[in-house]
This record gives structure tokens, C-alpha cells and sequence, in this order.
């Protein structure tokens, strides 16, 4: 038996050859041949000497060294593994299977091993061993102390202590995809986005079954434009998982939003054949079928879910979304009885609504008032807006926007003239102009389309960087290419949405008013179409409105008048700048006189008049807004004069509106924000 100072000395040899098999190969192999010589067979002699001929590239010399030992030791995780690798180089794959097999059954935690068959199967074309390899990796690492440190790590908010221990992880094993998901996630927490896309994306690359991973990814991908790529993502989360109604509902949440109406209604309906028979389910179908302008399954959907959770507030504000049904007795009576139970503001708010729409169904605009008041006092309280940030952009554009200005960059941006841009206030027509549009053989509707909005916004952010003074320093620094490079962008981003081929299509989110001048730089060919309403039906009528995102200026009275009237003070600027270069509808008018309307309409867009185009109620495209049973109805007057009943409470926003509301539709001369 050897001694303790011969022990020791043992010890230190063995952790000096194995330190050195990552920088010097055979300097290592040395040091266990001459161990080997001293000790013969010791079995940790054996294992680095066959590591190191592998490292040095001699697979033969490894190979019968680390069969022999594997043979002699059939309970060592280590050497089986080993083994495997130099099998797996060698090209016998089905035989370093078996030893991967061997080595995880021996060690259910090791998570190289895992990692390494995972690869092997994938090798053999074995894609759902291979990813149920993954998932085994995926729990052994969690288990992991360092990891598990990193992780409390991060979400005590101590970011850095997370990313020095997932680093130095990372360092000493590239390839570990525990380590990289991790990192990726504390990089998203940190809003380092494209950082952590990169770290998921190298992830699974590694480990495409890692479910976590991809479910990361999914979650941080939708945030910005390239839904498509989180839709695949979250297909193919639903193919290694057919059975989660998680990845279900996720994969239909984005089809919607890529406008793949029908596919997400199908997804739904083989959830509720699958007897999936939640609420959520048979709201979300209601949505679907809303947009594909089946009102009677939308009804019967929403009464679905209502009937499985009275207190749900989305399906009853859902229901009196569709503008066409009302509410009787017995839906006022189950909705104040459901109102105690709603415990979530957002829901509590849409319930609020809803009984809004009720009381205004019976005729009684006293409650009625009361109960949108309570509503929109809710919501404000629960979001972030300032209507000075609202003003003082408006000032900045018509103060850049001047007809010099815009000479100045004639000839720079993207020539394609494929957007038709319809922009204005919610509740201002724009559905309806969007309708008679996309009725047209040449013009494709789509819907309200976030991509120009997100290219404004990231020129915003520049500014709160500090890079630029302010907005208007930063589209002055655009440079002719760089026009041309941002309109490209748009076209780019908004060509996921376009399914049919129609040379022109139309974007109608109405917050694109604020950026009617970037239009005009990157995209100097587009149409604008300003869809505009009588002030106080189009705000009131805002106002009365839950809007699911956005819109955060629409529920309070005061601040929706000022947003209306700095909109329309830019607008002024900029047709005194651009004179014709937007085309103003005003619903009113349209209403009065459709087929002159239309007719003008038509022949600023630059296509020749159809007739089908007066006939838009017929188009059974899928609409998303709160006004898609309403155009799909011929126009009526009734709705135009539809605030004065409750006229007697809306002082607040006539005040704000000012000269705005006295001049209409004409605009006040100068007028100024």
C-alpha cells in the first residue's frame, strides 16, 4: 500500500497531467505514460492517457486504450464516456451510443454525457432521441449548484454575480446549453434583446429539443417585428409536443397576429374537440371568428365562455365590442352580479365598459355615462401617458416639416409605392376607408401595421440615448442613403402580412399621423389617407372604447381632446407645407355622398374607380378592429350624431378641443397646439 507522502505526490501528478490536457496535450500524455510506469494500470492513468491520445488526434492509440479500460471498468460513468467520444470521432456512432446510454445510466446527472448523445443521435438521424436527450440534459443541469446559484442569482435583480458565473461556466464549456439559456435570460432581463436572441439562438443550436430555451425565445422574439420567426418557433414546439395546449394557444395567439385567421380558428376548434373546454379557449375563438366576420359563432363563442366564467370581463366587453348586439335585462342583471367577483383590474374595466354599452342599449345615458366614467378613471389609473410628450411632438414636426425642408431631401427614400397609409384618431372611419379600399382588385387590406411605428421609435430612442438633442436633430441627420435604407426596412418588415398579389396594400394603424413626415422622407411615393370625424363624436366615442394595447390617450375627456387637437394642428402644418399631399376623408361627408367620396378617394390612391368598391360590405376579408361588424353593413347615418345624448357631461372635452370642435371640419386659421 502506497504511503501518504506517496499518495499525495500520486494526487498532484494526476492533477498536473489533467490541467495540462487542455493546453498541452502531449506534455499530459507524457506525464501518464510516466505515472504509468510507475504505477502500472492505475486506472486514472489509463483514462488521461486515452483523453490525451484523442486530443492529439491518434483515435486508434485511444481507442484500444480506452476499450481496455472500459472492459475492465463497466461501472465508471467517466471512462464510458470517454470511450464514447472517441468512438463518436471515429465514426462508429451506434457503438458511442451505447456508451453514452452506458455512462447516463450510470450517472443520471451528467450533463455532458447528455449533451454528447443528444449530438450522437442526431448524428444517426434518431431527431426525437436526440431531443429527449436534451430534455434529460436540461434536468440534470438544473440541478447543477452553479447554475442554481447563477439563477438565484438573477432573480435577486444581481445581474452581474449571475453573468460572472455563467460566464466562467461557459468558458470552461461552450457548448453547455443550460449555461446559454441562462444567460440569454438574464441578458433579456437586462433589455439586452438582440443579446439574448443570439445566446438563445446558439442554445439551440446545441440543443434544439430544449423546450425551455425555445419557449425563451419565442417570448422575446414576438416583442419586436419577426413574428413569423416566433410562430416557427413555437410550431415546432407544438410538434415535439402535440399535446400542449401551452404551445397551442401559443402558436394560434401568433397566427393571429400574422393575420392567419383561419388557421388559429382551426387550431382552437381541435383544442375544443380535444375537449379543451376552457374559458380563455372559447374566447379567443370568439376573436378569431369576429375578424373572419362570422358574428354568430363569435356570439355563440363569447356566451361559451361566459357561461363557463360569468365574471370574465374580456368576453362581455367582447360582446358589446361587436357594436351590432344588444345587451338585454338579463346580460345587465348576470354582469352587475359578476361584478364583485372580478378580481383583475383589466378585467374589471372591460366589465365597466360593458355595462357602459348596457345602460346606452336601455337608453339610460345618466348610468350609461356613469359606468364608462368608472371605467376609463380605472384604466388611466393603471397606465403611463403624458399628453405634453403628445404636444410638444406635434410643435417639432410642423416646426421641421417645412416646405424647404422637405425640397431638401426630394429624390432621397424608397420609390415603391405599394403603402397606402390611412391614419387619423380610432373611431374616426378609418375601418370603413380600410373596407372600400381593400375591395379594390389592385389593393390588399391588411391591418394596423406596428413597423412604421417601430422605426419612429427607435429613432426616438436614439434621442434618449443622448446621441441626438432631439427627433428633429435626428431625421436632419438622416442622410439621402439612409432614407432610402429605413423605406426599404418597411417594406421588408410589412411583406410578412401581405398574402395576396396585389400591388398595393394598406396600413391602418392610426397612430402613423405622428409620423406623417417620416412617410413623406422614406417613402416618398406612398399614399396618406387622413380619416377624420367630427371631433366631439370621434372622441367620445374613443373614449367610450376599451383598447386592448395602445391608445393611451383615449380615457380621460381632457386628454383626449388635446390629442385630437395637436393632431390635427400638425396635420394643418404639414398640408401647408406638402400642400395635396395627403388626401382628408371626412366620415361625414362620405356618409352624405359615398360614391363621390369614393370616386375622389380612388383617384388619389391612383387606381381607376370599381364599382365593388361601393359595395364594400360584401368583402368578407378578415377585419381586426372594433369596427368590423359596422363595415360590413351598408353605411347608415344613425351613429354621426349618436354623443349628443350625452352632451350635458362632456364639457371636459369640448374645452380641450376648442376652436378645434367650432371650426369643424374646416380648420382653425394658425391654428397651434
Amino acid at each position: 500500500m502506497p504511503s501518504s507522502a506517496a499518495t499525495v505526490s500520486l494526487d498532484a501528478a494526476f492533477a498536473h497531467a489533467g490541467a495540462l490536457l487542455g493546453s498541452d496535450p502531449a506534455l499530459a500524455l507524457a506525464q501518464a505514460r510516466e505515472i504509468l510506469r510507475a504505477v502500472p494500470g492505475h486506472p486514472q492513468a489509463v483514462l488521461i492517457e486515452g483523453q490525451a491520445l484523442r486530443l492529439l488526434g491518434d483515435l486508434a492509440g485511444a481507442r484500444a486504450v480506452l476499450a481496455a479500460l472500459y472492459a475492465q471498468q463497466p461501472r465508471s460513468a467517466l471512462t464510458a464516456f470517454e470511450f464514447a467520444l472517441v468512438l463518436g470521432q471515429a465514426g462508429e456512432v451506434g457503438q458511442a451510443i451505447a456508451a453514452l446510454e452506458r455512462a447516463v445510466q450510470l450517472k443520471p446527472d451528467f450533463v455532458p454525457a447528455w449533451a454528447a448523445l443528444a449530438g450522437a443521435q442526431r448524428q444517426a438521424g434518431n431527431e426525437s432521441r436526440a431531443r429527449a436527450a436534451d430534455v434529460s440534459m436540461v434536468a440534470a443541469a438544473a440541478r447543477d449548484p452553479v447554475l442554481l446559484n447563477a439563477a438565484v442569482a438573477m432573480h435577486a435583480q444581481n445581474f452581474g454575480e449571475a453573468e460572472r458565473l455563467l460566464d466562467d461556466r461557459i468558458a470552461a464549456n461552450p457548448r453547455d446549453a443550460a449555461a446559454l439559456r441562462l444567460r440569454g435570460e438574464v441578458a433579456w432581463r437586462q433589455g439586452r434583446l438582440d443579446e439574448a436572441i443570439g445566446m438563445l439562438h446558439q442554445t439551440l443550436a446545441i440543443a434544439p429539443g430544449f423546450a425551455a430555451a425555445r419557449e425563451l425565445l419565442v417570448r422575446i422574439v414576438q416583442m419586436g417585428p419577426d413574428v413569423a420567426e416566433a410562430l416557427h418557433h413555437a410550431q415546432i414546439l407544438l410538434a415535439d409536443e402535440p399535446d400542449n395546449v401551452g404551445h397551442a394557444l401559443l402558436a394560434a395567439s401568433l397566427q393571429v397576429r400574422l393575420g392567419e385567421q383561419q388557421a388559429a380558428a382551426t387550431m382552437y376548434r381541435r383544442l375544443i374537440a380535444r375537449g379543451v373546454d376552457q374559458p380563455r379557449v372559447w374566447l379567443n375563438l370568439g376573436h378569431v371568428e369576429k375578424t373572419l366576420g362570422r358574428q354568430g359563432d363569435a356570439i355563440s363563442a363569447y356566451r361559451r365562455a361566459l357561461a363557463r366564467e360569468p365574471a370574465l370581463g374580456e368576453a362581455w366587453w367582447s360582446l358589446a365590442n361587436l357594436k351590432t348586439v344588444r345587451f338585454d335585462a338579463a346580460d345587465t342583471a348576470a354582469m352587475l352580479a359578476a361584478e364583485p367577483a372580478v378580481e383583475d383590474d383589466e378585467q374589471a374595466c372591460q366589465l365597466l365598459f360593458a355595462l357602459g354599452k348596457a345602460y346606452e342599449d336601455a337608453g339610460d345615458a345618466a348610468r350609461s355615462f356613469d359606468h364608462y366614467a368608472r371605467a376609463n378613471a380605472l384604466r388611466r389609473s393603471l397606465i403611463d401617458y403624458d399628453p405634453a410628450q403628445i404636444e410638444t411632438g406635434a410643435r417639432d414636426h410642423a416646426a421641421l416639416f417645412t416646405a424647404p425642408f422637405i425640397a431638401s431631401r426630394a429624390g432621397a427614400g424608397c420609390m415603391a409605392d405599394d403603402p397606402v397609409f390611412v391614419v387619423g384618431l380610432p373611431r374616426a372611419g378609418s375601418t370603413l376607408i380600410e373596407q372600400i379600399l381593400s375591395s379594390h382588385s389592385q389593393i390588399e387590406g391588411t391591418m394596423e401595421l406596428p413597423d412604421l411605428m417601430m422605426i419612429g421609435d427607435r429613432l426616438n430612442t436614439r434621442v434618449e440615448d443622448g446621441e441626438f438633442a432631439s427627433f428633429a436633430d435626428a431625421l436632419r441627420a438622416l442622410s439621402h442613403a439612409d432614407l432610402t435604407r429605413l423605406g426599404e426596412e418597411y417594406i421588408d418588415r410589412t411583406r410578412v402580412h401581405r398574402k395576396e398579389p396585389k400591388p398595393r396594400f394598406i396600413d391602418k394603424m392610426p397612430n402613423n399621423w405622428m409620423y406623417v413626415g417620416l412617410i413623406r422622407l422614406i417613402l416618398p411615393r406612398a399614399t396618406v389617407i387622413d380619416a377624420r370625424r367630427h371631433p366631439m363624436g370621434c372622441c367620445f366615442s374613443g373614449w367610450k372604447q376599451f383598447f386592448a394595447r395602445g391608445q393611451v390617450f383615449t380615457y380621460d375627456l381632457d386628454e383626449i381632446g388635446r390629442y385630437y387637437r395637436a393632431y390635427v394642428a400638425q396635420m394643418a402644418a404639414f398640408d401647408r407645407a406638402a400642400p395635396g399631399a395627403v388626401h382628408r376623408v371626412i366620415y361625414e361627408a362620405m356618409v352624405a355622398d359615398t360614391a363621390g367620396e369614393v370616386r375622389r378617394l380612388l383617384a388619389h390612391v391612383g387606381v381607376p374607380f370599381e364599382d365593388q368598391c361601393l359595395a364594400f360590405y360584401t368583402n368578407r376579408r378578415a377585419v381586426r378592429t372594433a369596427s368590423s361588424e359596422q363595415v360590413r353593413q351598408p353605411i347608415f347615418t344613425d351613429g354621426i350624431d349618436h354623443w349628443r345624448q350625452f352632451e350635458p357631461w362632456l364639457e371636459p372635452l369640448r374645452a380641450a378641443l376648442g376652436s378645434v370642435a367650432t371650426y369643424y371640419p374646416d380648420v382653425a386659421p394658425e391654428i397651434a397646439v
